[in-house]
């Protein structure tokens, strides 16, 4: 339980108590003043008047249910409830008296009846807030017994993570409340009437059977231990805690990392944490025993052949071996024959690091980022037209939306925690617009219904955005005064004629998008009209051969509207990855510096040249895509791969096999042997978030800490094994801690500049461009005028992909993500979330499913212009006719095996969302999984054959 003062019982949301009316009363004879608004419960504990409490808590409204917060307000009859009652000016209140105490005991033997004080149930030393109110009352024992049906009640453990005990809970309804105002799922209820009521999941289901997503809100709103995380009754109470943040999606969540020595007992989100408030889903608040899996490797391993036995070597050998094998194929090839790789499952500091080991180290520009396959389009178009690569807004600002467009994303299941919040304000009364060529969850949820959903063929994003934009223009429902004020004039008016053309509107481009004329001019009206509107996108918009042009349609659109630079609007894209955007910020692409800054420019590289003491290139070098082809052409030898696992990520996935193997040196750096490492040379275990210090920069530009919790498993940490192969290659870097690692950072990119470890442990987190002009950073960008000074809107012509259907391949495959797994689901598939899904099926609609035959749970051949593969077939009324859907967390399934090599005219992103193909009923594997299969067990063979050596074996 946390103190009075952390605690927040029905405090109105306020930026400053200034712009408040402040209202003057007196609490148990003590006078106090709290903003108008204020419960009497806050106001007490604002003055360390702590008043018995069990339904009240720090994330949930005020619900006056438990009846233990009675007070007596003079004037007034009865003892009305202080977590309900607001405060009023010369109110008098007393907290404490002998009627009081007399009720409050009367109401807690009443709970105690349905909960035993002393019970065995409890974890060992646990806190139970019943027992603590209990004794705050003065109550020993109650006059009921313990004897009704729910001390009989069976144990649910059906869920992986926490089990629910029936005879130990209270009917308190914070559970329930957790599940419908935090999360937003509904899934508990009460059902029955006085001791009859009991909590039950969705239709008296397990929780396991049940609509719940573990989340986790419920387990933390319990007063008692009816609900309660297995690994606490397993390992006990921790002895302390870290506040880190989460590695999984680019919501950034914040948690209280709770540890017993080095072994992790949970993780527990942390309420002060300003991407999530409090909030978690499965993934990071559960899905953390990859971090201890046994399948980690611990050691350094080197090989001549990716057909030879993995050698465990020393840490100094394995570095020694990486440094010799890189100068001997530079000199043997170049300087440019060698490049390196960084992740968005890295800190901003690891990563950085990465990137000047290659500018610096290597001597060239060869350094790209997983960003490449998911968001660079982001970044070019955003840069194009506001200025930035990044998103406008926090994530709070969803709260004053009006109108939501979310187009090419899957919040609930890709970014849950927002999602949670986003449905709120949607419950609340905002209207929603959502384009996808797939009916997802937030189509029709609890309590939420989407006003349109647009459901268009993949690959025709701009088609319908300029459709959108054209009705706007064509009504005259413009901002034209925003768009005077804040954007070029010549720009907008050729922009004007352009999307005006009668061959941009819904009715003609109808048939290109699949998606009525009449739907698209009502959601564009409603777009526009409709108050505050803000656009969400995630890599439905990203991953197609015109995925910077859609990004710079949807900046149009925003800009149209004067739908950006204030709260509630905005251009906001969904990360994928934790720190997809510090790895874009932190220089990882091959054409810029950290900052977004080009290598030509050579007042900003001679600044890096002045820090570092290297000369730098000004030539932009190789992309990943690029790399591929240097490699198949003999020109590209080595690659430093650091927590990415492009065989399995990338798209075309023989192409990209043959390219790994016609490199020489492949130095893998992970916690797992993944499937790049099934190609590698040498292999450098990694280290969790859990196991090093450093900062995350999430979906709205915030950079928090991640915080050591334990000792890294392999000896280093990332940042550390990076900086050794730097040295034994010849160029120094001593950092001792990463905090020097961001002062570098903050001295060399401007929009950091401001930014320090001592200054985030201040202020919790802080969004960039934080410096002297915003030292505390900036929630909202573009407020006055666009980082470019005025906006710029640009051409965007709808190109059709090249990728089309025909007789051979009449279906369009595209993919998406799942709640539980994640990414390639290295680690996600090493805990217990596979109890929810354990294989990538395909998504068939009944008609195509009927056509070939197949029926739900076949076995269904996937063929494309670059492989086959089989899936599961799941017969599904999410899709639309002509369209199939899967995702990619397990590498067995293949999915980019299927995927073809288009991609985005600007920058080499995967056109991962349209891939054309035929779906046949089959009984057997594909060929690629069957060499797959046979690959895997010889490469698992190397591994055993190691494991038999005389070295000690890893953990």
């Amino acid at each position: 339980m946390r103190s009075i003062d952390d605690i927040d019982y029905g405090t109105p949301a306020i930026q400053s108590l200034d712009s408040l009316k402040l209202v003057s009363l007196e609490i148990d004879g003590t006078p106090v003043k709290v903003p108008a608004g204020t419960s009497v419960m806050r106001a007490a504990a604002t003055n360390r008047i702590d008043i018995p409490r069990l339904c009240a808590t720090d994330t949930l409204d005020a619900f006056g249910s438990c009846r233990l917060c009675l007070v007596q307000i003079e004037g007034r009859k009865g003892y009305p409830a202080s977590c309900t009652t607001p405060v009023a000016e010369g109110m008098r209140v007393s907290t404490q008296s002998a009627k009081l105490t007399e009720i409050r005991r009367g109401v807690m033997e009443l709970y105690v009846s349905d909960h035993p004080l002393g019970c065995v149930g409890c974890a060992p030393g646990g806190r139970c807030e019943l027992q603590e109110m209990a004794a705050v009352v003065g109550l020993e024992s109650n006059r009921y017994g313990f004897d009704g049906a729910k001390r009989f009640a069976p144990i649910d453990a059906s869920n992986p993570y926490f089990r629910f005990d029936p005879s130990q809970c209270i009917v308190c309804s914070r559970c329930v409340r957790a599940c419908d105002d935090v999360q937003g799922t509904f899934a508990l209820t009460i059902e029955g009437r006085g001791f009859d009521s009991r909590v039950v999941a969705s239709q008296d289901e397990s929780f396991l059977e049940s609509e719940c997503v573990s989340c986790g809100a419920c387990v933390q709103a319990c007063p008692t231990t009816a609900l309660l995380e297995k690994s606490v009754i397993e390992k006990g109470q921790a002895e302390r805690s870290v506040v880190t943040t989460c590695a999984y999606c680019g919501v950034g969540c914040s948690f209280r990392a709770e540890m017993r020595g080095e072994e992790i007992v949970r993780m527990v989100p942390h309420i002060d944490g300003k991407a999530n408030h409090g909030h978690s889903c499965v993934k990071g608040r559960f899905a953390i025993g990859y971090a201890t899996h046994g399948e980690r490797i611990t050691k350094p391993m080197i090989r001549a052949k990716i057909s030879d036995p993995w050698k465990e070597v020393s840490w100094e050998e394995a570095i020694a071996h990486t440094a010799s094998e890189f100068r001997r194929i530079q000199a043997e090839h170049g300087r440019d024959a060698i490049g390196g790789i960084t992740s968005s499952r890295c800190t901003n500091e690891e990563t950085w690091l990465v990137q000047k080991l290659v500018r610096a180290a290597f001597g060239n520009n060869n350094v790209d980022t997983c960003a490449r396959v998911c968001h660079s389009p982001t970044g070019y178009g955003l840069k194009a037209t506001l200025g930035e690569s990044a998103g406008t807004q926090d994530f709070d600002s969803v709260e004053e939306a009006d109108v939501i467009f979310v187009i090419g994303a899957n919040p609930t299941d890709a970014h849950p925690v927002f999602a949670s919040q986003m449905k709120r304000r949607l419950r609340e009364g905002a209207r929603l617009i959502i384009a996808d060529p797939r009916s997802i969850d937030l189509v029709r949820s609890p309590h939420v219904q989407a006003d349109f959903l647009l459901k268009l063929k993949p690959g025709t994003n701009v088609a319908l955005l300029n459709a959108l934009a054209h009705v706007i223009v064509d009504e005259g429902l413009a901002d034209e005064a925003f768009v005077a004020l804040r954007c070029e004039p010549e720009a907008f008016a050729k922009w004007k004629t352009f999307v005006g053309n009668e061959r941009n509107s819904p009715e003609a481009t109808e048939a290109d998008t699949g998606v009525p004329a009449a739907q698209m001019r009502a959601a564009a009206r409603l777009f526009a009209t409709g108050g505050n509107a803000a656009i969400y996108y995630g890599l439905g918009v990203t991953e197609h051969s015109q995925g910077s042009t859609a990004v710079m349609a949807i900046a149009n659109l925003a800009m149209l509207t004067g739908n950006i630079g204030r709260r509630g609007v905005g251009v906001n894209p969904l990360r994928g990855q934790n720190n997809v955007q510090g790895s874009c910020d932190m220089g990882s692409f091959p054409h810029e510096l950290p900052g977004y800054r080009h290598v030509s420019d050579s007042t900003v590289r001679g600044t890096f040249e002045h820090d570092w003491g290297v000369t730098l290139l000004a030539e932009p070098g190789l992309r990943i895509p690029n790399m591929f082809e240097a490699a198949l052409d003999g020109e590209f030898k080595g690659l430093y791969v650091e927590g990415e696992d492009i065989a399995q990520s990338d798209p075309n996935t023989q192409h990209v096999t043959a390219a790994l193997s016609a490199m020489q040196c492949i130095v893998v750096q992970d916690l797992f042997l993944n499937e790049t490492a099934k190609f590698a040379h040498v292999f450098l275990p990694g280290s969790t978030f859990l196991e090093k210090d450093g900062t995350f920069t999430n979906a709205e530009r915030r950079i928090s800490r991640v915080r050591r919790v334990m000792q890294p498993v392999a000896g280093y940490a990332d940042w550390e094994i990076t900086q050794l192969i730097s040295n034994a290659l010849g160029y120094p870097m001593n950092y001792t801690h990463p905090s020097e690692i961001m002062d570098e950072i903050a001295r060399l990119t401007p929009t950091f500049a401001g930014v320090s470890f001592a200054r985030l442990d201040e202020l919790g987190s802080i969004q960039w461009p934080c410096n002297a002009a915003a030292p505390d950073g900036t929630p909202t960008m573009h407020v006055d005028e666009f980082v470019r000074g005025k906006g710029r809107f640009m051409l965007t012509e709808y190109v059709p992909t090249t990728e089309k259907v025909n007789a051979k391949y009449p279906l369009i495959l595209t993919t998406g993500r799942i709640l539980s797994q994640y990414n390639v689901g290295a680690q996600t598939r090493r805990t217990p979330n596979t109890v929810w899904h354990g294989e990538d099926l395909l998504e068939i609609h009944p008609h195509d499913a009927e056509q070939r035959g197949i029926e739900d749970g076949d076995w269904a051949g996937i063929a494309s212009r670059a492989g086959e593969t089989v899936l599961r077939a799941q017969i599904s009324e999410r899709m639309q006719p002509g369209v199939v859907y899967t995702t990619f967390h397990f590498p067995f399934s293949g999915a980019n095996v299927i995927t073809t090599e288009n991609s985005d005219w600007a920058t080499n992103c995967p056109e991962y969302k349209v891939t054309a193909v035929e779906i046949t009923r089959v009984t057997e594997p594909s060929d690629w999984q069957q060499r797959y299969r046979a690959f895997s067990k010889v490469q698992q063979q190397l591994l055993r054959e190691r494991r038999k050596s005389k070295e000690p074996a890893p953990l």
